[in-house]
């Protein structure tokens, strides 16, 4: 009997932790999703787009990827991660090595349209700063993007 609930045990915990690692974006899935994304807006318009991109639940959220949204302006239009930093200037705030990267990611912007960026971030998944990869697009006067944990 309690072979049993040892057995059944480890099958659940196989069953919960698969998932975990499932849902890790690799640097190929965000770029696909960023390229999905962009589709998507032009296809419904920026402010569909931004309310799509803002669902936690919506089809732009998978596991810990999502797409976040940054104006040329500085301006974070959408980000389901960090909810609270919506509608101000996030231009000048660092990541935690003092990287400007989202300066960096509006000069690639401009210059190239689009391109990936590397950063620091920390990960609530591991609750520690972790080095992360983004892939951002131009579209407009809008970034959209998303990021990868370094594996």
């Amino acid at each position: 009997m309690l072979l049993k609930r040892v057995v059944i045990a480890v099958v659940l915990c196989m069953f919960v932790a698969v998932p975990a690692f499932a849902q890790k974006t690799t640097p190929e899935q965000a770029k696909k999703l960023v390229e999905q994304a962009v589709a998507y807006m032009k296809a419904n318009g920026e402010e569909k787009a931004i309310k799509e991109f803002s669902d936690p639940k919506g089809q732009f959220t998978k596991g810990d990827a999502y797409i976040f949204v940054l104006g040329l302006d500085g301006v974070l239009r959408a980000n389901v991660a960090r909810p609270e930093l919506v509608g101000k200037n996030v231009l000048n705030s660092p990541d935690s090595k003092g990287k400007f990267h989202r300066k960096e990611m509006v000069e690639l912007a401009n210059s190239k349209g689009s391109g990936w960026v590397e950063y620091n971030q920390l990960n609530p998944a591991t609750k520690k700063d972790e080095p992360k990869i983004s892939y951002i697009q131009k579209v407009g006067n809008l970034i959209l993007g998303c990021g990868a944990y370094k594996m």
